[in-house]
């Protein structure tokens, strides 16, 4: 496989995260609400919306290849704050703990990857690329 077909794969995988995150968020405003609620956050009610609607738009942006290296960049700030937020000492029993542990753990790693893409681009088969 082509490098160029290698970094469309690349973008593709780490944005079906963001895109179902997104999709879930939206087409469950309450429980997503709830969620969010009862993480403290403010603003609960208002939130799925934001949330889902930048994580689907930036997963499409991701896919596409369009503005890359910003979108790249703003999503591993979301995953590591999602992270911590949504799974630093959370769970009630060992493996609720050790669940949420590996879910900022994975959200950690996600965020390796988008800073390596927010550093090297989106590659050939983008927008960016045809905008160059």
């Amino acid at each position: 496989m082509t490098t160029a077909l290698l970094s469309l794969l690349a973008r593709v995988l780490l944005a079906i995260m963001f895109a179902q995150s997104g999709y879930a968020a939206l087409s469950n405003p309450a429980g997503t609400a709830a969620y969010f609620a009862g993480l403290g956050l403010p603003l609960a009610d208002l939130l799925p919306w934001a949330v889902g609607a930048f994580e689907l738009l930036a997963a499409l942006c991701l896919i596409a290849g369009a503005a890359t290296r910003p979108v790249a960049a703003l999503l591993a700030l979301f995953a590591i704050s999602a992270g911590f937020l949504g799974h630093y000492g959370q769970g009630d029993t060992a493996t609720l703990v050790f669940l949420h542990q590996q879910m900022l753990l994975k959200d950690i790693a996600v965020s390796g990857g988008l800073i390596l893409l927010a550093i090297h681009g989106s590659g050939p088969l983008s927008v960016d690329a045809r905008r160059s």
